[in-house]
């Protein structure tokens, strides 16, 4: 098992600015990286959970097909803790922040700050 911080996606250093060609490729600085094709939203999807896809899954683009299971539960989460704060236990706000990390929507602060 590997130790430390987990790599960010490839795509999320050229929208983070963090991209280096010495560490993340060539290719991608050559700019012929394939692009992705934005996550569908689910057509039973309605209400806070809609407004969560519309806020946090629709702008990232880095995010491929292989997510999209993992943005959906994040979404179905995200609505559960809007409608219920108060009765959101602690497990699920573990299980939804490991979904927006493994999103990659967590950012760049990593509790440091600035």
């Amino acid at each position: 098992m590997r130790r430390g911080r987990r790599p960010l996606p490839g795509r999320l250093h050229l929208v983070t600015a963090t991209y280096r060609a010495d560490r993340h490729g060539i290719a991608a600085s050559s700019g012929h990286l394939p692009a992705y094709e934005p996550l569908p939203k689910p057509k039973w999807m309605h209400g806070k959970a809609a407004l969560a896809w519309q806020r946090y899954i629709e702008p990232s683009c880095w995010l491929d097909q292989f997510r999209e299971a993992a943005a959906i539960a994040f979404c179905l989460l995200w609505a559960e803790f809007q409608l219920s704060p108060r009765q959101f236990g602690a497990a699920k706000h573990s299980q939804m922040r490991a979904y927006m990390a493994d999103l990659g929507l967590l950012g760049n602060r990593r509790g440091a700050p600035e």
